[in-house]
């Protein structure tokens, strides 16, 4: 199947396209620009990486939407499109501009899914989160995390409008916690290379109760949720569940499977919680089947551990 998937460059973007390529699926992946153009370096190796990648073909200098956009999804005959991307600025901040936000992941919809279907397309995969309001289970009624999440909530029922008024089918992919290989520096990486060092990293959060998945399941469990896809219009979704368990806990996993791989003691420190400004609990759903996805959780820790180990995380 031809495939348009945008946000290639992305931690989770650059493990779909992988999946979805080695699946036997011809990928389109959209680039805002070429990767030596990234200003990080990690999204440049990404972005770099999947250029090498068997049946992926790269599409520089376009954005969801504009007229670029517009002609590569009316002229490639695609029959499927995935949209990733979405709009991340500052999206830890409580002053991320969820409308703009909102704005950008959907610019230009209606002429998209119009030129999509021209080409022959029938369904599309839109990229969810678990925290935006209403996803997953937890506590405090699921509402939204923060204005980012709320701008991916706004997205989805943006998309499910459309799609339902052009009787279109759509997908939608609601990620958790993903870790593993070419991640950005956040708290795995930033436990990690802590214990490369021989320092001991703290938890300075053991007490939430969060997803964390490796990355390579939840890619494969999206290849599969995207092959899968019916052509008849309609709106299917799946929260793929990891690890669902404290962060406190799962601090300790992490310490526990790289303990032997590394070599080293691995020591964290897990301080004491007393602040709660997020909700306490907040998880996916559905449970993976990993045997029948052919994915081995030993071999992905071991991959993640080579990983460090040969300090490609920069």
């Amino acid at each position: 199947m031809k495939i348009l998937f945008t946000g290639a460059s992305s931690f989770t973007g650059y493990w779909f396209v992988r999946e979805l390529a080695a699946a036997g699926h011809e990928v389109t992946a959209v680039f805002r620009g070429k990767p030596g153009d990234y200003p990080d370096e990690v999204r440049r190796k990404r972005a770099a990486l999947l250029t090498d990648v068997c049946r992926c073909r790269p599409a520089y200098g376009c954005s969801f939407g504009d007229d670029a956009f517009l002609s590569l999804v009316r002229e490639g005959g695609f029959g499927l499109l995935c949209h990733h991307a979405a709009d991340v600025t500052n999206y830890k901040s409580p002053d991320f501009d969820a409308v703009g936000a909102v704005a950008n992941n959907t610019r230009n919809l209606p002429s998209v899914l119009a030129a999509f279907q021209e080409g022959g397309g029938r369904r599309i995969v839109l990229t969810g989160s678990v925290f935006e309001g209403g996803e997953g289970a937890g506590s405090q009624g699921s509402p939204d995390f923060s204005p980012y999440g709320f701008s991916k909530r706004l997205t989805a029922e943006v998309f499910r409008f459309y799609c339902d008024r052009d009787g279109l089918s759509l997908g939608k992919f609601v990620i958790p916690n993903p870790f593993g290989p070419y991640e950005e520096p956040r708290y795995t990486a930033y436990l990690i290379k802590n214990w490369l060092a021989a320092k001991t990293p703290s938890c300075s959060n053991p007490l939430y109760v969060r997803d964390n998945i490796h990355v390579s399941l939840l890619a494969k469990v999206y290849a599969r949720f995207a092959s899968e896809l019916p052509e008849a219009s309609g709106f299917l979704k799946i929260n793929p569940l990891g690890y669902a368990e404290s962060q406190g806990a799962f601090t300790l996993r992490l310490a526990q499977e790289l303990r032997p791989r590394f070599k080293l003691p691995c020591e964290v420190e897990l301080k004491k919680q007393t602040a709660f400004p997020e909700p306490r609990v907040r998880i996916n759903t559905d449970i993976p089947d990993a045997d029948a996805l052919g994915w081995d959780e030993s071999a992905a820790w071991d991959e993640l551990a080579e990983f460090y180990l040969q300090g490609q995380a920069g």
